[in-house]
């Protein structure tokens, strides 16, 4: 039988049939797109705004991711490193763990994190830092930050671990043998060449801790101008059957992930790996 020749029949069923499924994807996702922002009108969107719980969740919620944000990138650029440079006994297990939060269900890691912190040494570290701050932490808006982070830097570490993986080591190599110590060649050398993966982590476990819904609502509860955030007030408000408002919280969740991706695109970095 006669290799298929471009061109030929069999090609265009081919790249049809590709074409159709990327198309019918991109309309569905397109589709819910068009399909929030018809539901409601500028109008219930600022009456939702207006309203000081959804204000404060609001707040919250840009805070919170922030935080998690830089606490990610903070734990993401070591760990990536060496996942990148460093071969040791037993790195394919440490992978696979480091990859657990993304597979596991939201709700278990809220459920685990809940557990955690309320036997053994996590009830300790609550203690202390009830004691030092004069908050707990479950229940509370550090439980918040946490529950978003469990999550979050999971997505850092494998975007920076990527962009290490992508960095030539000669350079480094090369700092190295003209006097440079590793840490000067790290910061002098790897860091400076990796900033656009840094801002892609930075962005990705951002718009990633805006939308934690299931470990935040396990671990820090949906309790109203204290630890409520934006998914939770989209929850909040579908279960007293207000979907107006519910749609356009849902809203400020869209824009705000889109503008990251469209932020990304214009600084030329790869928000999502």
């Amino acid at each position: 039988m006669s290799p298929t020749r471009p061109g030929s029949t069999g090609d265009k069923i081919f790249f049809g049939t590709l074409i159709a499924l990327g198309v019918a994807y991109l309309l569905l996702v397109v589709g819910m797109l068009v399909a929030d922002a018809s539901f409601t009108t500028p109008a219930a969107i600022r009456s939702a705004l207006a309203r000081p719980e959804i204000r404060h969740a609001f707040v919250l919620s840009f805070a919170t991711a922030t935080v998690t944000a830089m606490l990610s990138v903070w734990f993401g650029v070591p760990i990536g490193y060496l996942m990148a440079r460093r071969n040791f006994r037993g790195k394919a297990l440490v992978d696979a763990v480091l990859d657990v939060p993304i597979v596991l269900p939201p709700m278990v890691i809220g459920l685990s994190l809940l557990i955690l912190f309320q036997t053994g040494l996590g009830k300790q570290i609550e203690a202390g830092f009830n004691s030092l701050f004069g908050v707990g932490i479950t229940y509370e808006v550090p439980s918040i930050v946490i529950a978003q982070f469990a999550v979050s830097c999971a997505f850092a570490i494998r975007t920076l671990r990527v962009t290490f993986d992508q960095l030539d080591p000669r350079c480094e190599e090369v700092a190295c043998t003209l006097g440079c110590s590793s840490r000067q060649a790290f910061w002098h050398v790897v860091l400076p060449s990796a900033w656009k993966g840094v801002l892609s982590a930075g962005l990705l476990a951002w718009a990633r801790a805006l939308g934690e819904f299931g470990p935040v609502l396990v671990f820090s509860g949906a309790t109203r101008m204290k630890t409520e955030v934006l998914p939770s007030t989209v929850f909040l408000e579908l279960s007293v059957g207000d979907l107006e408002a519910a749609v356009a919280v849902s809203l400020i969740l869209v824009t705000a992930a889109v503008g990251c991706l469209l932020l990304g695109r214009l600084l030329g970095l790869k928000v999502a790996q």
